[in-house]
């Protein structure tokens, strides 16, 4: 079980979905995941849980110009101080720090190449109760048009060193997010010229979630093996972005 994340690291993710009953119908029977509806007072606002563990959340999308897309959040002590240095670093404050009940204390960015993310400031809900078992997010990974532009700002915002562990391992530039010396999260070229943060997400099956997932619905984007283990991206039948993977247990980056 994992509840305590450090300051730089991917804490949550959660979807905003222009359809929720039938991203919940999708998701769950996907994952074996159950929803729990947080009330009115939450928005409409779903906890999804793997055997009782939260592993992320889903509620309605609140901007029309992005749709259906998933959110990282990041780690951070105060949430203000982060929201200053974006604004300082280049990104934008898309929403300013807030209350969400006596949950935390959240805020919205863009990266300078438009890419959301959001940072998280534990109060209650420390974020993800399970992460890097089937079911679960394994791994956030910013997919960028200008990978060389961001990473000062990422280093600005966020208190985590860059390593690039470049053509060798990846085939391709790739960029480490690292905290302590332990990577959290990566960063690559944009395949599609699009700027976004995405979620993996653990699986024992590759092929066999990749071939349900688009028999409910999805779209494939591609499936293939990889040195960190074999992987597929797929689009949820309301627009979502997501990918799955099945890690190699002996990769090091």
């Amino acid at each position: 079980m994992a509840d305590t994340f450090p300051p730089g690291a991917p804490n949550w993710a959660d979807l905003g979905s222009t359809d929720v009953p039938g991203a919940v119908a999708f998701y769950t029977t996907l994952f074996g995941w159950t929803a729990e509806d947080m009330g009115p007072e939450a928005g409409g606002y779903h906890v999804l849980r793997l055997d009782g563990a939260q592993v992320g959340g889903l509620g309605p999308a609140t901007d029309p110009t992005r749709g259906t897309s998933w959110v990282v959040y990041f780690a951070t002590d105060d949430v203000d101080a982060t929201s200053a240095k974006v604004a300082s670093a280049g990104g934008t404050v898309v929403v300013e720090p807030m209350d969400v009940m006596d949950l935390g204390r959240m805020a919205v960015y863009t990266d300078p190449a438009g890419a959301y993310f959001s940072a998280w400031q534990p109060g209650t809900h420390r974020g993800w109760e399970a992460t890097a078992v089937a079911g679960a997010v394994g791994w956030s990974e910013l997919s960028t048009t200008d990978l060389d532009g961001v990473k000062p700002f990422y280093a600005a915002v966020l208190p985590v060193s860059l390593r690039d562990i470049g053509d060798d391992v990846t085939q391709m530039p790739y960029t480490l997010l690292e905290v302590g010396g332990q990577a959290v999260a990566g960063a690559m070229g944009s395949a599609d010229g699009t700027s976004r943060w995405g979620v993996y997400f653990n699986v024992d099956d590759v092929d066999a979630t990749a071939d349900a997932a688009v028999a409910a619905g999805a779209t494939e984007l591609f499936r293939q093996d990889s040195p960190a283990g074999r992987m597929a991206g797929l689009v949820d039948p309301q627009g979502g972005v997501f990918s799955i993977i099945t890690p190699d247990p002996d990769f090091r980056p």
